[in-house]
C-alpha cells in the first residue's frame, strides 16, 4: 500500500508538470482584412512579384556596382548594425540562462579550519567531571575540522513557470532577432537613399556648371555688344548677376553633396575626413519595384515581426503571473556532504551527512499583490496588440505612399521631360532675337534662369524617383522572410546538466 500511494503521488506529481497556467498564444488578427490588391497602381507590372529581389542583398535589383560595394561594407563595419547583432547574442545567451532552471542546481563550498575551544566555555547542560569533590575545570581542547558541503536545488516545474520562462525568452530572441534584421533593412535603405541623392547632385553640379558656361559666353557677347555701343551698361549688369548667381549655387550643390558624403562614411564605418565618392552623376532609372499582394507585407516587414513576438513575450508574461497564484514547489537537501577532523577519514562512509527536503510555498495572503501583477501583464499584452496593429497600419500606409510617389514622380518627369525641351527652345529663340536686334537682353536673362530651373528639376524628379523606389523596397520589407527567426530558439539540453 506505500509503494501504492508513492507512485500515485509520483503519477500525479508528473501529470500535474505537463500543466502549464496561462493563456496559450496565438497571433491575433490584423485591425482590417488586409486588401487584395494596393489602392495605387503604378505605371508598370511585373509578372512574377518576389522572384525580382535578390535574396539577402534587395539592393542589387537597382544594377549598380558601386551600391553593392558600399552595401557591403556596411555590413561589415556599421556599427549601429554590429550593436544590434551583440544585442542579438545577448537575448540568445539570456534564453540559455532561461533553460537552466529546467535543471538541478548543484553547488559545493570546501572548507578547512583549526579551532581552538574556551577552557570556561559553558557546558551546556553537560554535568561537570568532579574528582574527590573537586569540580574539575574543563579542558581547551584544539582540533581541525575539515568539511566539503555540498547543496542541490531543483524547482518542480509543476505549474508551468519556468516553461513560460522559457517561452518569454524565446520570445524576445525572435523579436531581437527581427529587431537586427529591421536595423539592417533601413541602414541599408538609407545608405542606398543617400547615395543616389548624392549621385543626383553629381547631376545637378553638372548641370549648373553647364549653365556656367554659357552665362559665361553671354557675358561675353554682351561685352562685345556693349564695347561696340549696341548693348547697355544694364545688360551687362543684368548678365554678370545671372552668372554670379549660379556660381553660388554651385557652391551650395556641393556643399548638399558633401553632406551626404559625410553621411554615407559614417554609415559605412568609416571616417568622414578619409572618405571621397568619384563624381558620377546620376543616369540610372529606377528598376520596376515587385510589389506582390497586400497580405505579403505582413511576412516581409521585420518590423512587424518583432511587434508580433513582443505579444507572444507579454503574452507568456501573464502565464508568469498566473502561476504566482500556484504552489511553488521546491526539493533540496538542507545540508550534505563530508566532515571530518582529520583529512585522511574525510571521504570516509562515516563522515558522510546529509538531509533532503521539499518546499511548497503557497501564497495565501499577499495584499493583492498577485492580482495586481496579472492585471498589469494582462494590459501589457493588451498594449502589445494594439502597437502590433499600429505597426501593420503603419505599414500599408508606406507602401501607398510608395506606389503613389513613383506613380506621381513618372508622370512629372516625363512632363518635366517636355518643359526642359520646351526651354530650351525658348533660349535659342531669345538669343536669335536679341541678336537680331528684336528685342531687350531681359528675355534671353528670363530663358537662360527658366531653362536652369527645368534642367535642375528634372534631375531632382529622378533623385526623388531613385530615392522613393528605395524607400518603397524598405515599406516591402526588401527580400526579408518571416521564416527567417524561426530558427532562433533556444531548448534546454540535457548536457547542460554538467555545465556550470
Amino acid at each position: 500500500m506505500k509503494r501504492f500511494a508513492i507512485l500515485t503521488a509520483v503519477g500525479s506529481l508528473i501529470f500535474a508538470a505537463a500543466c502549464t497556467v496561462g493563456p496559450r498564444y496565438s497571433r491575433p488578427a490584423a485591425p482590417t482584412p488586409a486588401p487584395d490588391a494596393w489602392k495605387t497602381q503604378p505605371p508598370w507590372h511585373q509578372a512574377a512579384p518576389k522572384d525580382a529581389i535578390p535574396k539577402g542583398a534587395w539592393w542589387q535589383v537597382y544594377s549598380d556596382p558601386t551600391l553593392d560595394d558600399y552595401e557591403q561594407q556596411l555590413l561589415k563595419a556599421n556599427q549601429s548594425l554590429l550593436a544590434a547583432r551583440d544585442r542579438l547574442d545577448q537575448a540568445r545567451s539570456l534564453a540559455r540562462v532561461a533553460t537552466a532552471d529546467f535543471f538541478p542546481q548543484l553547488s559545493a563550498d570546501p572548507s578547512a579550519t583549526r579551532e581552538r575551544g574556551s577552557g570556561n566555555r559553558p557546558l551546556n547542560g553537560e554535568s561537570p567531571t568532579i574528582i574527590n569533590g573537586v569540580v574539575q575545570p574543563v579542558p581547551p581542547y584544539t582540533q581541525n575540522v575539515f568539511t566539503i558541503p555540498f547543496s542541490i536545488n531543483y524547482e518542480a516545474d509543476v505549474f508551468g513557470r519556468v516553461r513560460r520562462n522559457v517561452e518569454a525568452a524565446n520570445a524576445t530572441l525572435q523579436s531581437t532577432a527581427a529587431d537586427l534584421q529591421n536595423a539592417q533593412l533601413v541602414l541599408t535603405a538609407e545608405l542606398a537613399a543617400d547615395y543616389f541623392s548624392l549621385r543626383e547632385l553629381d547631376a545637378e553640379y553638372r548641370v549648373v556648371q553647364e549653365s556656367v558656361g554659357y552665362e559665361r559666353k553671354g557675358l561675353d557677347l554682351v561685352n562685345q555688344r556693349h564695347s561696340g555701343g549696341i548693348a547697355s551698361g544694364l545688360e551687362v549688369a543684368q548678365q554678370a548677376t545671372v552668372l554670379d548667381s549660379s556660381i553660388a549655387q554651385l557652391s551650395l550643390v556641393q556643399q548638399s553633396r558633401e553632406q551626404y558624403e559625410h553621411a554615407i562614411a559614417a554609415l559605412l564605418g568609416r571616417s568622414a575626413s578619409s572618405f571621397t565618392i568619384p563624381v558620377l552623376p546620376l543616369t540610372a532609372t529606377p528598376p520596376p519595384v515587385p510589389l506582390g499582394v497586400p497580405s505579403d507585407v505582413l511576412e516581409r516587414r521585420p518590423d512587424i515581426a518583432s511587434a508580433e513576438r513582443q505579444m507572444a513575450y507579454e503574452n507568456a508574461e501573464v502565464g508568469l503571473a498566473r502561476s504566482a497564484f500556484y504552489p511553488h514547489i521546491e526539493i533540496s537537501n538542507t545540508g550534505g556532504g563530508w566532515q571530518s577532523t582529520a583529512i585522511t577519514n574525510l571521504l570516509n562512509a562515516p563522515s558522510l551527512f546529509w538531509s533532503i527536503g521539499a518546499d511548497a510555498l503557497q501564497p495565501i495572503l499577499q495584499g493583492g499583490r498577485n492580482r495586481a501583477n496579472l492585471a498589469a501583464a494582462r494590459s501589457a499584452y493588451d498594449q502589445s496588440v494594439a502597437n502590433y496593429r499600429q505597426t501593420v497600419l503603419t505599414a500599408f500606409q508606406q507602401v501607398e505612399d510608395g506606389i503613389s510617389n513613383l506613380a506621381t514622380l513618372s508622370q512629372a518627369l516625363s512632363t518635366q521631360g517636355t518643359a526642359v525641351d520646351d526651354a530650351r527652345r525658348a533660349l535659342a529663340i531669345a538669343n536669335d532675337r536679341y541678336v537680331g536686334g528684336v528685342t531687350n537682353y531681359l528675355d534671353v536673362i528670363t530663358a537662360q534662369t527658366t531653362l536652369l530651373s527645368n534642367e535642375r528639376l528634372q534631375t531632382q524628379l529622378l533623385g526623388q524617383q531613385m530615392v522613393s523606389s528605395v524607400y518603397l523596397v524598405k515599406a516591402l520589407g526588401g527580400s526579408w522572410e518571416a521564416n527567417a527567426i524561426n530558427n532562433e530558439v533556444v531548448h534546454p539540453q540535457a548536457g547542460q546538466i554538467l555545465r556550470q
